[in-house]
């Protein structure tokens, strides 16, 4: 089985546990944030997705991302005020932003880390979800 069908059955499969199905509006944006793993924005993934669905619309492709975050295929990045960003690492990881190029990218966090930032929450509360985000700039060599 291709990487490609892998992905498909993993859709399909996710989509329906949520009542919902996989059209294919929603394979090809979800394979476009599959194929090149740059946090690409609404805008980004619309302009990847025309060429293979030339009549697509932007709102029916944030129609697609809103439904992949609600299906948790994806995750939603957001930088303050910058437009959201999607990201198909559901690994625990966490995200560093470049502020000079706007580039974003996945930072593996060792697995006793995670523990240790769950460790300080208040007693009696689990966290569902922890986002740690670094912003800075590539540093000189």
């Amino acid at each position: 089985m291709s990487i490609s069908s892998q992905n498909a059955d993993a859709l399909a499969e996710r989509l329906s546990h949520s009542g919902l199905r996989a059209t294919p509006q929603r394979e090809v944006v979800y394979n476009v944030l599959l194929k090149k793993r740059d946090h690409p924005t609404a805008d980004e993934v619309f302009a990847r997705v025309k060429s293979e669905l030339p009549t697509i619309s932007l709102a029916t492709v944030y129609n697609c991302l809103e439904t992949l975050v609600q299906c948790e295929l994806v995750r939603a990045v957001n930088f303050e005020r910058g437009p959201t960003r999607y990201c198909p690492n559901l690994r625990p990881h966490a995200h560093f932003h470049d502020e000079h190029t706007g580039k974003t990218h996945d930072i593996d966090l060792p697995a006793d880390l995670l523990d240790k930032v769950s460790s300080v929450l208040p007693q009696g509360y689990d966290a569902k979800s922890v986002e740690i985000i670094f912003r800075g700039k590539t540093a000189p060599h």
